[in-house]
């Protein structure tokens, strides 16, 4: 084993050994070169003012060289914020202001001993990173039956971990806490578990309220207190898009510190909370109550990032970094989180009448981008193809019953036409049985 990837190991065995027991064979291996051309380089771009003929990027009178059929439609910035390639952990102004944010719409994690955000491409990198640091082949990662399909690809075809599933909502159509329980205590052999908590959810838009919050850090601390080492990760994907009386903070805040045997890591980006899906800047953030430790896990996942995508792009960064230094961005985004509101808002009007002849029944959803109807008596399938070929309507369907809508790509005057003409299929489905 490489001697940084060992004292790295030693760190966290001594520090946090339940952290060091979570670590996959990939995650004790993996560490970040000090010694090759990256440390070589941050120690030329210090001292080296006169000549630096170090990293592997073209430098013209003084500045990276670019082309001006790029740069005309740049012109906003310098080509030092554009063209050099970023920090393997991100730009380190991002960090910072990522940080800031984070804690500023997350009051619970105010206090907490959190790491600075390593900047991730986009989340399912950062997903992808958790995979590979904490899962081996066998590892339980635990998720509700109504998830987003990467997930398996991610953890179980990368990485080989056995995904475990359970029922999202319980018979009162509220969080299922008690079979996230009862998943985690199935662990109990293991020893370990992996709980991914991705609120809003994709695919139905559920965020759990703040009694069922508290029943979720509530399974967790009780599942480590047997015994159970777990890595608790919040997928915020779509955070901040809360349009009722759900939790209005991520879940990282409450696990941060809630047991030695919990790592909680949060996943989260500007993909969706900003509106830049393209854009692809994400972050993952780790809480310990040991500064060695976060360096540690810091370490082994700019190990990580060196190792698969070197870093992330630099140009995206900074325009982040520009919109959230703006005076305008909060008023901004409160107006896109009014339109995205009032969208949910009318489905659910829609829904809620007798428009449909409670044929159109529907999950609860309190935010994010979807909702999902459970239909009765027809192929969810059956109902996505005659949409696609009679009415050029795309939707999702997810199983036998579920048919996911994404009411945040449809325009609130084009709602009710789209789920008259979803109510028109589900009846031609029907009848053509």
């Amino acid at each position: 084993m490489n001697p940084l990837a060992r004292q790295l190991n030693e760190t966290l065995e001594a520090e946090s050994p339940n952290v060091y027991a979570m670590l996959s064979a990939l995650g004790k291996a993996i560490y970040f070169p000090k010694e090759g051309i990256l440390s070589q380089s941050a120690e030329a771009k210090a001292k080296g003012k006169k000549f630096n003929a170090t990293i592997g990027i073209a430098i013209e009178d003084g500045q990276p060289m670019h082309l001006k059929v790029i740069q005309d439609t740049l012109t906003a910035y310098d080509p030092k914020d554009l063209y050099e390639y970023a920090p393997p952990a991100g730009k380190p102004e991002l960090r910072a202001a990522w940080r800031s944010k984070m804690i500023k719409e997350n009051p619970s994690v105010e206090g907490k001993n959190i790491g600075n955000p390593v900047v991730t491409n986009a989340l399912t990198h950062g997903l992808s990173i958790v995979a590979d640091l904490f899962a081996d082949v066998g590892d339980a990662v635990i998720i509700p039956n109504k998830n987003w399909e990467n997930y398996e690809l991610t953890f179980g075809i990368r990485r080989g971990a056995e995904i475990v599933e359970y029922p999202l909502y319980n018979e009162n159509n509220r969080f299922n806490s008690q079979g996230l329980r009862e998943a985690l205590f199935a662990q109990k052999d293991k020893g370990k578990a992996i709980v991914i908590l991705n609120f809003p959810n994709n695919p139905t838009g559920y965020t759990p309220g703040p009694q069922e919050g508290d029943e979720i850090a509530s399974a967790i601390r009780d599942a480590a207190e047997a015994g159970i080492n777990v890595v608790a990760v919040t997928d915020d994907a779509y955070f901040g898009l809360f349009f009722e009386d759900s939790v209005h903070e991520s879940l990282f805040g409450k696990l941060a510190d809630i047991h030695p045997r919990v790592l909680a890591v949060k996943v989260d980006g500007a993909t969706k909370e900003e509106y830049v899906w393209g854009f692809r800047v994400g972050f993952i953030t780790y809480a310990s109550i040991s500064d060695k430790t976060l360096a540690a896990l810091e370490q082994k996942t700019m190990g990580i990032i060196r190792a698969t995508i070197s870093s992330g792009p630099h140009p995206s960064q900074t325009f982040v970094l520009r919109a959230l230094q703006s005076p305008d961005f909060e008023a901004q985004k409160a107006e896109k989180y009014a339109i995205m509101q009032a969208r949910a808002n009318k489905v659910k009007e829609l829904l809620d009448s007798d428009r449909y002849d409670g044929k159109l029944k529907y999950y609860p959803f309190n935010s994010g981008y979807f909702m999902c109807l459970k239909l009765e008596g027809v192929s969810a399938e059956a109902v996505r193809i005659r949409l696609l070929d009679e009415y050029a309507t795309g939707t999702i369907a997810l199983g036998e019953t579920d048919l996911r809508v994404a009411f945040s790509c449809i325009d609130i005057d084009q709602l009710e036409a789209l789920f008259d003409t979803i109510y028109k299929a589900v009846n031609e489905t029907a009848a053509a049985q």
